[in-house]
């Protein structure tokens, strides 16, 4: 391999993607594992959890699982704990997990509010916080945080999920700014629209994806496998003097109106 090309290179690091047990989730799994790293697959629930680990495992990937709620912050430290002391350093971690909420503003309830706050901005806190403290011991790490188009645009019925993409560009900034000289690399990853399971509603809605896709630049929907050239990117040595940025993948979308 070149020296180029081994900038790329993640073997022998191992990475935990909260919320990888289905979506964008799985595909950066799947993307990391392709260019090396063992990956550690997490969910709340461990069957489901040990279910993708096995198929990843059979597609000739290394893959473990690390079973915890992400809105559970003594759960969070206590499984990262147990998992750094049993099987190692995590050398990457992808905050995916979140959630999807729509509705008017106005009717918006404080509960749907809350879990949206919860499992998309206080989650990522709290697995960040637990997993850096391992990496500020080593003096090295990087963390990816997946944050979203709404993150520097808004549409009507997801404000609150915005303001916590929005806030989580500004969290990955903190980290930067808190991390950086003590040997991490926290940036974000910004997927614009993607066909998922979490937006399967404005897939299966002609009029929705006829918009999108004469408001995207390149025309579609884009694939979930599309995102992990960047995320490789962000997880190798390729980005250690890139930190605190938010890498938008998009299709053009936040480039042009």
């Amino acid at each position: 391999m070149n020296e180029t090309l081994q900038l790329f290179n993640l073997c022998g690091k191992r990475a935990l993607i909260t919320g990888s047990g289905r979506g964008i989730g799985l595909a950066l799994a799947r993307g990391l594992a392709g260019a090396g790293a063992a990956v550690v697959i997490n969910d709340r629930n461990e069957q489901k959890a040990s279910a993708v680990a096995a198929r990843l495992r059979d597609e000739g990937f290394s893959a473990d699982i690390a079973v915890f709620d992400v809105t559970n912050p003594a759960q969070v430290t206590d499984a990262v704990d147990a998992y750094e002391e049993r099987a190692g350093a995590i050398d990457i971690l992808v905050n995916n997990a979140g959630i999807q909420r729509r509705a008017a503003l106005e009717n918006f309830t404080a509960t749907d509010w809350n879990d949206l706050l919860r499992v998309n901005l206080d989650g990522a806190f709290h697995v960040s916080q637990a997993v850096a403290r391992h990496m500020l011991a080593r003096g090295r790490g990087k963390i990816i945080n997946i944050c979203s188009v709404q993150g520097e645009l808004a549409r009507p019925g997801i404000a609150p999920y915005a303001a916590t993409k929005g806030a989580i560009r500004m969290l990955t900034k903190g980290m930067c700014a808190e991390w950086a000289g003590r040997g991490i690399q926290a940036n974000a990853l910004a997927p614009g629209y993607f066909a998922t399971d979490l937006n399967r509603a404005l897939v299966d809605d002609p009029a929705f994806s006829d918009w999108l896709c004469k408001r995207t630049p390149a025309g579609r929907w884009g694939r979930v496998e599309e995102l992990c050239g960047a995320a490789v990117f962000l997880a190798s040595p390729a980005s250690d003097f890139v930190n605190g940025q938010t890498l938008f993948v998009d299709g053009g979308l936040t480039s042009v109106v």
